[in-house]
């Protein structure tokens, strides 16, 4: 029976990690088709606080739109010492409105990121969201944690979350040898890129996923 061991307990390891994979592609993979790339750790965080600030936001003044730099810093105001928080910027918000609909859905409550826009200017709340004011939100948000926890459980393990200035300095390793690649990425740019290689992505990643985030986010209305 002995010799069998090894062998039943790599099985069942290769099946932990289809399993992790599995749960990651279908219920954490982020909306941003573009870039292909997975929910990150700050993904998930953001988005979790913005969950929060947007709850919030509902209770305080109903379904009305709500800009990308409003709503991050509602979310601020709600947790002053979040560094992470702290460093996002509007450009990269769409992975983690990604996240708020996706814990919305499983909530079984309306998406609260169809309140969040780039320019509310003239904008008056969609009939469609009428039904966001009467959702249980104390229900919902009860149940952010568990969610949260699942979500950063099944992060890919070589996405490990680094520091801002080896972080930095990873950038501007990887720009000094690839200026071509990184001529249109600007002194602002850079902080949402960084951000994304503190949450773990590599260099060349990061400017994939960036530039595919810049595109959307140029184009949103």
């Amino acid at each position: 029976m002995d010799e069998y061991l090894p062998t039943t307990r790599f099985a069942w390891a290769v099946r932990g990690i289809l399993l992790r994979c599995f749960l990651y592609r279908e219920v954490f993979m982020s909306d941003s088709r573009e870039s292909g790339i997975p929910f990150t750790i700050t993904d998930i965080d953001v988005g979790a606080r913005l969950v929060e600030a947007l709850v919030q936001h509902v209770r305080s003044n109903g379904p009305l739109p709500i800009g990308y730099a409003e709503v991050l810093e509602r979310g601020r105001l709600m947790y002053p010492h979040d560094e992470t928080l702290g460093h996002a910027v509007p450009v990269g918000i769409r992975p983690k409105l990604a996240f708020v609909a996706r814990f919305c859905e499983a909530a079984g409550v309306p998406d609260l990121a169809r309140l969040v826009v780039k320019d509310v200017s003239g904008r008056e709340p969609n009939s469609d969201d009428r039904g966001i004011a009467g959702a249980d939100w104390s229900a919902a948000l009860a149940k952010l944690g568990a969610y949260v926890a699942q979500a950063r459980a099944a992060v890919p393990r070589n996405l490990k979350p680094r520091k801002e200035r080896p972080a930095e300095v990873s950038w501007y390793a990887y720009f000094c040898s690839h200026r071509e690649a990184c001529a249109k990425v600007t002194s602002e740019d850079k902080k949402e890129i960084v951000n994304m290689l503190m949450a773990g992505l590599d260099p060349d990643t990061a400017l994939r996923r960036f530039l595919a985030a810049k595109a959307e986010y140029d184009n949103a209305v």
